[in-house]
């Protein structure tokens, strides 16, 4: 087994599970659909292709920058008739930086990364306003996730980094 190791960091994200109609909520920690969608993306699938090849992936991910919840409303007017749509709120993850996981076959796990250097639909954190930085690859390790995300460097901002000190703990979450 092999490990991608991402890092997910923006002034925005947005990781929902359970978004319905005008309210769009966001985890405070990126999902496994998010990255797997993220992951088809750069490999040029399709809303309505299968991913069942990356569903057997395992999901993990290191909190290295917690970030904060922020709060939007949206409006938007109908192009065709100017009709005025529901306000909706939306929200984000600002400020937060993460170190992801999936671990896999080596084969897949670096083609993976291959399609990500190299994507074929623009990526995202999750939405369209909120942008995948230059550098979400951090390479593949040899290591199982738990080893990968324990022991790669710390991938916070350094303005949080000199806030938090010398010594930190950072939490994993790993996906069932």
């Amino acid at each position: 087994m092999s490990t991608l190791l991402l890092r997910l960091a923006g002034p925005l994200q947005a990781w929902g599970d359970s978004s319905r109609f005008t309210r769009r909520e966001t985890r405070s920690e990126p999902t496994k659909s998010g990255v797997l969608g993220l992951l088809a993306a750069a490999q040029g699938r399709r809303r309505t292709d299968s991913i069942v090849d990356l569903l057997g992936l395992r999901f993990g991910v290191r909190i290295d920058q917690p970030g904060r919840i922020l709060r939007d409303f949206q409006t938007a007017h109908r192009s065709s008739d100017g009709a005025v749509m529901p306000l909706s709120t939306r929200f984000y993850l600002a400020d937060a930086a993460f170190l992801a996981g999936v671990e896999g076959e080596p084969e897949l796990v670096a083609g993976l990364a291959e399609s990500l250097r190299r994507p074929t639909f623009p990526l995202y954190l999750g939405r369209r306003s909120c942008p995948a930085p230059p550098d979400l690859v951090q390479g593949v390790v040899a290591d199982d996730l738990v080893s990968g995300l324990s022991t790669f460097r710390w991938v916070a901002s350094s303005w949080h980094r000199r806030r938090m000190g010398s010594t930190v703990r950072l939490p994993i979450v790993i996906d069932d």
